[in-house]
């Protein structure tokens, strides 16, 4: 076993560092203006140069990641950097909320209403504070990051175009990223306040949108944590709720809660139980947590980032708990997916797929999908497999 995980290591290596990142490197940094091209085809060539501030932050994080924790060349830092300061110019407006897209010269095109916005920039300059040392980095990271939770009880505010009152709900998609996120940036905070932070967002993720019955993470809830037969109260996003599962086991290592990491395998493994389509393969996009239709025409799509997702949070869940199911379920998401997503010919790998596992869009990149969710996952699999004796 311990030859196989050495040689799976190796592969998730070899396509981060042959196939994946010189895609980006070549083909997104723009030398003209500033930051990064995220829409490429599947060739690298750029199709639309709009500037999306969540990727151009993922990006700016990604490389400096790469910086500090698996390589110290300046290249990586000189990338990051060149992102970086793109953003800092033109991404945020006076009061320090972050844009959703700008034009390829920085000019804002969509308003600040999206909160992963702020999320992203707070990850970036985290981390690039964290290879550089820079004060300002540090700043923006620290007061990127308390704006954010000064907002998370409306976090898209007067953009939001939900009526009030009529059927209020919370959504997953905050307290996962803020698990995230807490640990990205603790070395930029008091210990007492990451801590408070940290165990709100436990308890939300692990018991308030996690729904005892049938074991799975619901994306909506009621304020008081209730269900809602709606559509959104009955929406399932399978990504989401194992991707969170992998940010709770890093929080139960860093808090040595052992409970807390089989309660996240558990969920893990009954998400996937639930998620992955028997008939032709891969975890579907999006579910009904009743087994009713859903609003979402895309529902059966194959997405690149769910299933790499999927992958770390298998093989952390074995490497924490030796449970020969999550090892099992790695196998098979790990040959779905080497079968269907990475392109070997033109680098990097395809997004969205039919529910028969067909490319959809052969693009490598755009307003979705940008230098992260592939990067991250491969170094994150790599670094556990290399973690076994």
């Amino acid at each position: 076993m311990e030859k196989k995980f050495d040689a799976l290591a190796q592969q998730y290596k070899n396509e981060l560092f042959g196939n994946v990142i010189p895609f980006w490197e070549k083909n997104s940094i723009d030398k003209e203006c500033g930051g990064f091209f995220t829409c490429l085809d599947r060739y690298g060539n750029v199709f639309d140069t709009d500037k999306f501030i969540w990727l151009q932050g993922r990006q700016v994080w990604l490389f400096s990641a790469i910086y500090n924790n698996m390589e110290k060349n300046n290249k990586w830092l000189d990338i990051a950097e060149h992102g970086a300061q793109f953003l800092d110019k033109y991404g945020h407006d006076k009061d320090g909320n972050w844009y959703f897209s700008l034009n390829r010269e920085g000019k804002p095109l969509v308003a600040p209403y999206n909160i992963f916005s702020d999320c992203f920039a707070t990850m970036a300059f985290g981390q690039l504070a964290k290879a550089t040392g820079n004060e300002h980095y540090s700043d923006i990271a620290v007061r990127t990051f308390r704006n954010i939770l000064s907002r998370a009880g409306n976090p898209k505010g007067m953009y939001n175009k939900v009526m009030p009152g009529t059927r209020p709900l919370k959504s997953f998609s905050l307290p996962m990223i803020l698990c995230n996120l807490s640990l990205e940036i603790e070395h930029l905070l008091e210990k007492n306040f990451v801590d408070e932070t940290i165990d709100r967002c436990i308890h939300e993720v692990m018991e308030v949108f996690y729904d005892r019955h049938s074991g799975l993470i619901r994306e909506n809830v009621s304020p008081d944590g209730s269900f809602s037969d709606s559509f959104e109260g009955r929406l399932l996003n399978p990504g989401h709720g194992i991707e969170a599962m992998w940010f709770i086991m890093d929080l139960a290592v860093r808090n040595n809660n052992n409970a807390l990491i089989e309660k996240a395998v558990r969920i893990t493994l009954d998400i996937l139980n639930y998620s992955w389509d028997s008939e032709f393969g891969g975890i579907f996009y999006f579910m009904d947590i009743m087994g009713k239709p859903v609003q979402q025409l895309e529902w059966d799509q194959k997405l690149w980032w769910v299933h790499i997702e999927t992958l770390i949070s298998l093989i952390k869940g074995y490497y924490h708990t030796g449970n020969p199911e999550c090892l099992k379920w790695f196998e098979k998401v790990h040959d779905y997916t080497w079968s269907h997503f990475p392109d070997p010919q033109y680098g990097e790998w395809f997004g969205y797929l039919n529910r028969r596992g067909e490319v959809l869009l052969p693009l490598k990149g755009g307003k979705w999908k940008g230098c992260f969710h592939v990067p991250r996952g491969l170094c994150q699999v790599w670094r556990t497999l290399e973690r076994f004796d």
